[in-house]
């Protein structure tokens, strides 16, 4: 990946659904080098997916899950990724284990959350940090 890719994924991760005609001017290139790298990165699985960002007036936030010793936190992320209104799962390194970035209709959605990673054999604790605002960084 070079300079040209990264430009390219920063106005990308800023708005998904810019033309890559706009990109290309954008970066200083023609489309179809914009469009081929693009379709590069996707197969390189650089580009996961494409998505979008919300404003719902939901209650966002991390519930960070610390799990037993001998717990496998591949296994454990994959299913809480497939619980509602969990938007991401991050494994992580520190005193936490996994964190659920979550958006909920209301703080009980969010506590109903809390209770079912609690409910599961594996996990030893939970820490729960509401989302009070949120703004894209600029990666350099």
């Amino acid at each position: 990946m070079d300079d040209l890719d990264r430009e390219i994924l920063d106005i990308l991760r800023r708005d998904a659904r810019t033309p890559y005609t706009e990109i290309a001017e954008q970066v200083g290139t023609s489309e179809g080098t914009v469009r081929n790298r693009v379709e590069r990165l996707m197969s390189d699985g650089v580009i996961e997916r494409f998505t979008i960002a919300t404003r719902t007036g939901n209650i966002k936030a991390m519930i960070e899950v610390s799990v037993k010793v001998d717990v496998d936190t591949t296994e454990i992320s994959d299913r809480m990724a497939e619980w509602d209104q969990v938007d991401f799962v991050w494994q992580v390194s520190g005193e936490e284990d996994v964190v659920l970035v979550v958006d909920a209709a209301d703080t009980r959605a969010v506590n109903e959350l809390i209770t079912q990673a609690r409910e599961l054999d594996e996990v030893k604790s939970t820490k729960t940090r509401l989302i009070l605002d949120e703004r894209l960084g600029r990666n350099p």
